[in-house]
């Protein structure tokens, strides 16, 4: 195989260097709402009161909300697959509220 020109190898490495830099830009533009400050916070800090008794985490509390979820019991009307999907819903908050619907003898739709 021949050896690239120092043409060759200085073209591809710019356009390299464009394709990192373009990658570099999409993602600072893919900044999450609450981040940008697009979020209203006190929307939140109203309806969340059960979530943070149980000491769920802000993500958590936010995603369970913004799924029309608003005390335990309204936990009943989804399932627990349906649940793990919510953006913001980690391990720690799924372990939470499984152990809170188990102490209020409840259980998740099937």
């Amino acid at each position: 195989m021949a050896k690239q020109s120092p043409a060759r190898t200085k073209m591809l490495a710019s356009a390299a260097k464009k394709a990192a830099a373009e990658r570099r830009a999409e993602k600072a533009k893919n900044i999450c709402a609450l981040t940008a400050g697009e979020v209203d916070l006190d929307k939140y800090a109203a309806l969340d009161g059960d979530w943070r008794e149980i000491g769920l985490a802000a993500p958590a509390r936010r995603a369970l909300i913004d799924d029309g979820l608003f005390t335990l019991s309204d936990l009943r009307k989804v399932s627990l697959a349906a649940l793990k999907e919510l953006h913001g819903m980690g391990p720690n908050a799924i372990r939470i509220l499984v152990t809170e619907m188990k102490k209020a003898d409840l259980a998740f739709r099937k």
